[in-house]
Protein backbone atom coordinates (compact mmCIF):
# COMPACT_ATOMS: atom_id res chain seq x y z
CA UNK A 1 0.00 0.00 0.00
CA UNK A 2 2.83 2.37 0.84
CA UNK A 3 4.54 1.62 -2.46
CA UNK A 4 1.46 2.33 -4.58
CA UNK A 5 0.62 5.49 -2.65
CA UNK A 6 4.11 6.91 -2.96
CA UNK A 7 4.31 6.01 -6.66
CA UNK A 8 1.07 7.89 -7.34
CA UNK A 9 2.20 10.81 -5.19
CA UNK A 10 5.51 10.94 -7.07
CA UNK A 11 3.76 10.92 -10.43
CA UNK A 12 1.53 13.78 -9.34
CA UNK A 13 4.46 15.81 -8.02
CA UNK A 14 6.47 15.12 -11.20
CA UNK A 15 3.60 16.16 -13.44
CA UNK A 16 3.04 19.34 -11.48
CA UNK A 17 6.76 20.15 -11.58
CA UNK A 18 6.90 19.77 -15.36
CA UNK A 19 3.74 21.81 -15.81
CA UNK A 20 5.17 24.55 -13.57
CA UNK A 21 8.25 24.66 -15.81
CA UNK A 22 5.99 25.06 -18.89
CA UNK A 23 6.71 21.60 -20.30
CA UNK A 24 4.70 19.99 -23.07
CA UNK A 25 2.80 16.70 -22.72
CA UNK A 26 5.90 14.59 -23.30
CA UNK A 27 7.83 16.50 -20.64
CA UNK A 28 4.97 16.07 -18.17
CA UNK A 29 4.80 12.33 -18.89
CA UNK A 30 8.56 11.93 -18.52
CA UNK A 31 8.69 13.83 -15.23
CA UNK A 32 5.69 11.91 -13.90
CA UNK A 33 7.31 8.59 -14.80
CA UNK A 34 10.68 9.56 -13.34
CA UNK A 35 9.33 10.92 -10.09
CA UNK A 36 6.91 7.99 -9.84
CA UNK A 37 9.73 5.47 -10.13
CA UNK A 38 11.91 7.35 -7.64
CA UNK A 39 9.11 7.50 -5.08
CA UNK A 40 8.30 3.84 -5.76
CA UNK A 41 11.85 2.83 -4.81
CA UNK A 42 11.65 4.90 -1.62
CA UNK A 43 8.32 3.21 -0.83
CA UNK A 44 9.86 -0.23 -1.29
CA UNK A 45 12.65 0.58 1.13
CA UNK A 46 10.18 1.98 3.65
CA UNK A 47 8.06 -1.15 3.38
CA UNK A 48 11.05 -3.40 4.04
CA UNK A 49 12.22 -1.26 6.96
CA UNK A 50 8.76 -1.18 8.55
CA UNK A 51 8.35 -4.94 8.03
CA UNK A 52 11.67 -5.65 9.74
CA UNK A 53 10.87 -3.36 12.66
CA UNK A 54 7.39 -4.79 13.26
CA UNK A 55 8.28 -8.47 12.81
Amino acid sequence: MIVIGLAILGAIIGGMTARKRNGNRKDIAQYAAGYGMAFLIVGMFLTVIIDRIVS
